[in-house]
């Protein structure tokens, strides 16, 4: 059996084991590995110099902005940190709605990719659809944190988690493919040194809280690091909870500079992690509460951006 990493702290309700159940089936999925292989191909254009059929990014951007605004009211605030220049844009993360989000309201140029779990990227029709028309996405494949939780609980004390968790190390990819993040990590320097810019959350998983985050993840910091590029953190403000006409805001923050290295030391990175989150920390709003009033279509936008 493989060895597990240390397991999270999660509560493992019935709601929980339906979703990694769900996440299981995704994984499953043959639609599902057909998008991920088409998109890891995609990668391996690029890195060779290949082009990746991308659409164009003012018809993206003009595409998902009538879509986002047909259901939400957005603000942006601090729009002359919006950057035009190859970077990694690093956002929190409290829903799957974020990534269209954050596309819908960049300029076209730079390009982004978005570098997310591939399958909440596919877990909808919608998005496959939309995403594999579109192109610009770097799938990553890798166990979930319930996922891990239900494992660790099945060789511990719950013998009705045995099979759920048999199929997990069986069907899901644990995220420690060399070749992949290898050809992961070519992509991305090929992506940021052609110009074109990396969108990225570096949680590495959805938030639980409005205002809060998880510890970031070093990803980050090292592509930055690498291809010479600066960090531009963005705050989303209102996306935990959907609900329709809502305001929904999307905070940017100064460009974070990094050193050009392209093999990192470790107090270098860091330092320079330590200096990205004081960064986001600004950005975050303190006490954040939902307005008031009728959330007309919640469940349904909450369920349809999940």
């Amino acid at each position: 059996m493989t060895a597990l990493p240390p397991s999270p702290s999660v509560d493992l309700t019935p709601a929980v084991i339906q979703r990694v159940r769900e996440g299981v089936a995704m994984a499953q999925n043959p639609t599902v590995r057909r998008h991920i292989a088409q998109d890891l191909e995609a990668l391996s254009a690029m890195a060779s110099g290949r082009a990746d059929g991308r659409m164009s990014g003012r018809f993206r951007r003009w595409l998902l902005r009538r879509f986002i605004k047909a259901f939400f009211r957005v603000q942006i605030e601090n729009p002359q940190y919006i950057p035009t220049q190859p970077n990694v844009l690093a956002a929190n993360h409290l829903s799957h709605l974020d990534p269209f989000l954050i596309l819908a309201f960049v300029p076209p140029h730079p390009y982004y990719y978005i570098l997310g779990d591939a399958r909440t990227l596919y877990n909808k029709r919608w998005k496959r659809w939309l995403l594999g028309w579109a192109r610009g996405v770097i799938p990553l494949e890798r166990w979930w944190k319930e996922e891990i939780a239900v494992m660790a609980a099945a060789q511990a004390d719950r013998p009705d988690l045995v099979d759920l968790a048999a199929t997990i190390q069986q069907s899901v990819p644990n995220g420690s493919s060399i070749q992949q993040m290898r050809q992961i990590d070519q992509a991305v320097q090929t992506i940021l040194g052609r110009g074109d810019g990396l969108m990225i959350f570096p949680e590495g998983r959805l938030g639980e809280r409005e205002g809060q985050m998880h510890p970031l993840k070093r990803g980050t910091v090292l592509y930055a690091m690498r291809s010479g590029v600066p960090i531009v953190p963005v705050a989303i403000i209102g996306t935990k909870e959907l609900y329709f006409r809502k305001r929904l805001t999307l905070r940017f923050g100064p460009p974070v500079s990094v050193p050009h290295q392209a093999r990192p030391k470790r107090q270098d990175i860091d330092a320079a992690l330590a200096q990205f989150e004081q960064a986001f920390a600004a950005l975050l709003p303190a006490n954040y509460q939902d307005p008031p009033g009728p959330k007309f279509l919640a469940h349904w936008l909450n369920h349809l951006f999940w």
